[in-house]
C-alpha cells in the first residue's frame, strides 16, 4: 500500500503535472539559461532549433543560443522588457521560422522568467480568413452598388475581386446565342477579348447551360474527364473551373465563371463557391432589371411616337373644324355653335392629356433641384381657378423633372376646382391658413363647377409632410369607397370627365419614386399625400 501511495505521489509532482498541459511552459534563470521545459514547450524548441533536444539537455542551455533565430524578434524584446520591469507581459507574436502564431504570458520574478504559451496558428488563421472574406465582401457591395459606373463595369470589378479571391488567372461573363458562347465581359492575361466567339460544345459551360447548376472542377482532368479534351480546355489550357448560370426570366442566358491553367493544389471551398453563386445572382438580376429597362425605353418611344403623330393627326382637323366655325359663328347665331366650340375645346384638352400620358411615366433621368412653393406658384397660374384660394405651407427644396411635377400640381388643382367646389359648409368664413396665403383670383374667370353665390371660395392648401408634401383642399372631399379607385386611368364621377387628369399624377409622382395616399382633409375636403420625396 505504501509502494501504491509513493507511487501516485510521484505522478502528482508539479513537473509532471506540467508535463501533461496542452500549454507549452519554461522557466528562464536571470542569465537566460533555461531551468525548466514541459514536453509541449520542448516539441516546439526543438521544431524551432532543428535539434532533437530532450527537456533535460535544455536545461542549463542559453535560449538565444538555441534559439538564434528569436534574436531581434517580439519574443525577445517583450521577454527582455518583463524583465526590466518586472512586470507580467502578454502578446501575440508569429514566429516567422515555424510559420506559426503563439500567445504569450510571461512573469518575471527575482530568479528569472517563467513563460507560458500556446499555439493559436488555426484559431489566428480562422481569424484572418474571417477578415479576408469581410473585405471581399464590402468590395463586392461597393462594386454592385457603385451607380455610376456601368453595368460591365461593375461586372468587370466583380471578375476582378473573383479572381483575387480564387486564385485564378481568367474570369468571364458570356451569353449563350443558339449553338454559339459569346464572351461579354472578359478578364483574361491571354487574347481572349469582349466580342469573341466560340462553339457553345467545346466549352465546359455547355454543361453549366444544360444543367443549369454551377460547375466545380478542381482537376477537370480528374473531376471531369470527358470535358478536359474538349477544344476550348486544351487551346486555353484550362486545368481547373468554377462556373454558374445566368438566369434571366427564367430562362439561361450563360455563365459566369472563372478558371485558371493551373490544376487546384486544394479543391474550392464552399465559400468560394458560394462566393461565385452569390455574384453571378446579382448579375442575373442586374441584367434582368436591364433588359427589363432597355424594354420599357422602347415601349415608352413607341408610346410617345404613337402619341405624337395621333395629336398631330387629331390637331390638324381640328383646326380646320375651329376655323369653319368661326365662319359660320359670323353668319349664324346659334346654341349649337357654342356646343361644338365647347367639344372643340375638350378635344384640344384630351389630345394634351395624350401627349403628357406618353411622357409622364418615364423614368427621370436629369432631375434638377426645385423650391416646392415655385412651383406650385406657378402652377396655380395656370389653372383656371376662379375665387378659390391656394395656400402654401411648405419650404422644402426637391429633385425631379420641372415640367412633369408642375403638371402633377396643375391637375391636383385643376380637380379640386372642377370637382370640389360644390361643397357644404356649414359657415361660410371657414377656410384653412396655415401659411402665406397666394391669391391667384382673376376677375372674370369662370368655372363650370364654380362656387355659387351663397358659398365660400374654394381653399387649396400645399403644405409639407415629414418625407413630403400634400395637397388639400375644403370641398366636397372624396368618399372612401372611391378613394382607391381614383388614381386609376379612365375613373371619373364627372359626367365630361376623361379619367385621365389624375392618372397622369399617380404616373408622374411614380416616375420620381413617390408614393401618393388619397385621403381626407381636415376640413372635409380631398387630400392627396406624397411621400417617400425626400
Amino acid at each position: 500500500m505504501a509502494e501504491k501511495r509513493e507511487g501516485h505521489a510521484s505522478d502528482a509532482t508539479p513537473e509532471r503535472v506540467l508535463d501533461r498541459l496542452t500549454d507549452g511552459i519554461f522557466g528562464l534563470d536571470t542569465d537566460w539559461r533555461f531551468t525548466y521545459v514541459n514536453e509541449t514547450a520542448c516539441a516546439i524548441i526543438r521544431d524551432a532549433a532543428g535539434e532533437p533536444f530532450t527537456t533535460d539537455e535544455l536545461r542549463g542551455r542559453n535560449i538565444w543560443e538555441v534559439v538564434p533565430e528569436a534574436v531581434g524578434t517580439t519574443f525577445e524584446t517583450q521577454y527582455r522588457e518583463a524583465m526590466r520591469t518586472g512586470e507580467q507581459v502578454s502578446f501575440d507574436a508569429r514566429y516567422e521560422p515555424l510559420d506559426a502564431w503563439l500567445e504569450v504570458r510571461a512573469y518575471p520574478s527575482e530568479t528569472g522568467l517563467s513563460v507560458c504559451f500556446r499555439d493559436i496558428t488555426e484559431r489566428r488563421r480562422q481569424h484572418d480568413r474571417i477578415v479576408a472574406r469581410e473585405t471581399i465582401l464590402r468590395e463586392i457591395y461597393e462594386a454592385i452598388a457603385d451607380r455610376e459606373s456601368s453595368f460591365e463595369e461593375r461586372v468587370d470589378d466583380l471578375l476582378r475581386i473573383g479572381q483575387r479571391a480564387l486564385d485564378t488567372s481568367h474570369g468571364t461573363l458570356s451569353r449563350v446565342q443558339g449553338d454559339e458562347y459569346v464572351f461579354e465581359v472578359v478578364r483574361s492575361p491571354g487574347d481572349l477579348e469582349a466580342g469573341d466567339t466560340v462553339d457553345l460544345s467545346v466549352t465546359n459551360c455547355e454543361r453549366v447551360v444544360l444543367t443549369e447548376e454551377t460547375l466545380v472542377l478542381g482537376n477537370v482532368a480528374e473531376d471531369a474527364p470527358d470535358l478536359a479534351e474538349r477544344a476550348g480546355n486544351r487551346e486555353l489550357g484550362i486545368n481547373c473551373y468554377l462556373g454558374t448560370p445566368v438566369v434571366v426570366d427564367d430562362e439561361v442566358y450563360g455563365t459566369f465563371c472563372f478558371y485558371d491553367t493551373d490544376v487546384r493544389t486544394e479543391p474550392f471551398s464552399d465559400w468560394e463557391v458560394t462566393l461565385v453563386d452569390l455574384m453571378g445572382r446579382w448579375v442575373s438580376v442586374a441584367l434582368e432589371q436591364e433588359l427589363t429597362e432597355d424594354r420599357l425605353r422602347h415601349q415608352n418611344d413607341r408610346l410617345e411616337k404613337f402619341a405624337t403623330l395621333v395629336s398631330h393627326d387629331l390637331r390638324n382637323p381640328l383646326n380646320v373644324a375651329e376655323g369653319w366655325l368661326e365662319i359660320v359663328a359670323e353668319e349664324c347665331d346659334s346654341e349649337a355653335i357654342t356646343r361644338v366650340e365647347n367639344s372643340h375645346e375638350r378635344m384640344r384638352a384630351i389630345v394634351d392629356d395624350l401627349l403628357l400620358l406618353a411622357r409622364a411615366g418615364r423614368a427621370v433621368d436629369d432631375p434638377v433641384p426645385l423650391d416646392v412653393a415655385t412651383v406650385a406658384d406657378d402652377a396655380w397660374s395656370q389653372v383656371e381657378t376662379g375665387d378659390a384660394t391656394l395656400t402654401v405651407d411648405i419650404d422644402a427644396e426637391i429633385s425631379g423633372d420641372r415640367t412633369r411635377i408642375q403638371r402633377l400640381f396643375e391637375n391636383l388643382f385643376r380637380n379640386s376646382v372642377e370637382h370640389g367646389s360644390t361643397r357644404n359648409r356649414t359657415e361660410s368664413g371657414d377656410s384653412v391658413e396655415h401659411g402665406s396665403t397666394r391669391n391667384r383670383t382673376e376677375s372674370g374667370d369662370s368655372v363650370e363647377h364654380g362656387s355659387t353665390d351663397d358659398e365660400s371660395p374654394l381653399s387649396v392648401t400645399v403644405g409639407a409632410l415629414p418625407d413630403g408634401f400634400y395637397v388639400a383642399d375644403d370641398g366636397i372631399g372624396i368618399p372612401e369607397s372611391e378613394r382607391e379607385h381614383i388614381l386609376e386611368f379612365g375613373y371619373t364621377t364627372a359626367e365630361d370627365g376623361t379619367g385621365i387628369g389624375l392618372g397622369i399624377v399617380e404616373d408622374v409622382a411614380t416616375a420620381h419614386g413617390w408614393r401618393v395616399t388619397v385621403t381626407g382633409s381636415e376640413a372635409g375636403g380631398a387630400r392627396l399625400e406624397f411621400t417617400d420625396v425626400f
